[in-house]
């Protein structure tokens, strides 16, 4: 399997629904090479994403090999009826079973990130989710994806993880709030261990913080807009970030982002930004 370029932006894919196959080729054509979906009908619309890949490739927008290509396998607590596995099924073999789905639904022989959409239980790593990354494991092993990963973890359950795991982490994907220092212990960990950090739901987790008059200010120092900032802040601090913007014009300026920095007196108050509500 050939090594792949992780994207220095994702493209999140949830909660589209019949729009889904729509905004991500507008987002391809926006400049988005990386994508973020996950084999869990009842947030994703996986399918729809394969579907606008086609498309991508028989018009010749991209190929294969210029995308990087996400998803994940969700336990059945986070699942409606539309299962992509047989529940009755052991967990490796809802495993796979969920896998060879992603496989079908984005018309692909292999993905390039692999990701446990979170542990079973809130607080510990279980014997469940063991079985889990074994098998995930497994698939990496067999060169069908080329990285796995774990998203909604928190610290001690990821210390416990990387502990266990023969094969670590090389994604975290965490829904990140200024009001926890922007997930500063699980980033730190990330840091420490070379894992990649993936900041989703920047936005949307954190409207107050950035609707506070010192934000506006930095808004305006730097001529940006909000998302530009906060995506900019992002950066700056290591992390890989997520946005699902359903605007095609947001699509672009999310990704316009490299012809500035933010100096350290903006970062920190970014980083204290929850002090300032």
């Amino acid at each position: 399997m050939k090594d792949i370029t992780i994207p220095e932006f994702l493209y999140g894919t949830a909660w589209k629904e019949d729009k889904t196959c729509d905004l991500v080729l507008r987002a391809l054509k926006a400049g988005f090479r990386g994508i973020d979906t996950a084999c869990q009908r009842k947030h994703y619309y996986e399918a729809g994403v394969g579907k606008s890949l086609k498309i991508a490739y028989e018009e010749g927008l991209v190929s294969r090999n210029d995308l990087f290509l996400q998803t994940k396998y969700t336990y059945i607590m986070g699942q409606d009826q539309r299962l992509p596995y047989n529940p009755d099924a052991s967990y490796t073999e809802q495993v796979r079973q969920s896998f060879m789905k992603s496989l079908e639904n984005l018309c692909t022989e292999k993905i390039d990130s692999y990701i446990l959409h979170g542990p079973a239980q809130l607080k510990v790593i279980s014997d469940i989710d063991i079985e889990v990354w074994r098998e995930m494991e497994a698939i990496k092993n067999e060169g069908l994806t080329q990285h796995i990963g774990v998203s909604n973890i928190q610290i001690k359950q990821l210390e416990q993880l990387f502990e266990t795991a023969r094969i670590k982490p090389a994604f975290v994907q965490n829904r990140c709030y200024a009001k926890f220092k922007w997930d500063s212990d699980v980033r730190a960990f990330c840091k420490k261990n070379n894992i990649i950090y993936q900041g989703f739901s920047l936005l949307t987790a954190n409207k107050s913080e950035i609707s506070t008059q010192a934000f506006v200010n930095i808004c305006e120092k730097y001529g940006k807009t909000p998302a530009q900032i906060i995506f900019r802040f992002a950066k700056q601090l290591g992390m890989l970030p997520l946005t699902g913007t359903t605007n095609e014009e947001h699509m672009k300026s999310d990704l316009d982002i490299y012809n500035f920095e933010l100096n350290s007196d903006a970062m920190h108050l970014i980083e204290n930004i929850s002090t300032q509500t």
